[in-house]
């Protein structure tokens, strides 16, 4: 599945986007598999309070299920102004 990474998360992982295979069935677990590859995804999740996920473009949560899922996006929460 493609992750996409936005904002401080980006800055923090170094990378804009990846290509993943992975075995989670959950969101939050495709974040612990992230987690355990490098310090760099340890830094960007240390706080999941603070982070949106998207699913396939849908706002979404932590414990929402992957299967059949194309695409991960992780940002900020975002405000109006």
């Amino acid at each position: 599945m493609n992750v996409l990474y936005f904002a401080w998360v980006r800055e923090r992982i170094g990378l804009p986007r990846e290509e993943v295979q992975s075995e989670a069935a959950t969101v939050s677990e495709l974040v612990d598999e992230l987690v355990a590859r490098e310090a760099r995804y340890a830094a960007a999740f240390a706080d999941r309070s603070a982070l949106r996920v998207a699913i396939d473009q849908e706002l979404s949560d932590f414990d929402a299920p992957l299967a059949g899922v194309r695409e991960v996006a992780f940002f900020p929460p975002m405000t109006g102004g």
